[in-house]
């Protein structure tokens, strides 16, 4: 079972070590008293809906038999105006740089990344509105 545990280390920075012994420092920008030391936690969310759909597509192209030489996610997230300020956008683009990369290989694994395997996006569906894309280009 995932287990995190979560330490105040003074102003507005936090330690954050999960089960698996790796650690993510969090903080907040000098505004609300922070050293802007680490990333905020809605920073992290993204970075988690990024990687986990990241291996995701990676795996799904590997399997494929697809020469990726690069795999770059940008992930930008709307936030609401009112507290909580959620996310209620979120825009993923998958950046696939290979040779001789199918177009097809491609949508499939961004697809089955989406709709089935990523389980970060999947615990933020019904909260944001998640839209995606893909471009591929040719090394």
């Amino acid at each position: 079972m995932p287990k995190a545990t979560i330490k105040y280390t003074g102003g507005m920075q936090f330690v954050a070590v999960a089960n698996s012994g790796h650690a993510v420092v969090m903080d907040g920008p000098l505004s609300v008293g922070g050293n802007n030391s680490g990333v905020s936690p809605m920073e992290l969310l993204l970075m988690g809906t990024g990687g986990c759909s990241g291996m995701d597509v990676i795996s799904v192209l590997q399997k494929k038999k697809q020469h990726v030489t690069s795999l770059e996610i940008h992930v930008v997230g709307e936030k609401a105006d009112e507290h909580p300020k959620k996310y209620t956008a979120i825009t993923i683009e998958f950046v696939i740089t290979g040779k001789n990369i199918s177009e097809e290989a491609v949508k499939r694994s961004v697809q089955l990344s989406m709709d089935k395997y990523c389980s970060v996006k999947a615990t933020l569906e019904g909260t944001a509105q998640i839209t995606y894309s893909y471009k591929i280009i040719e090394a």
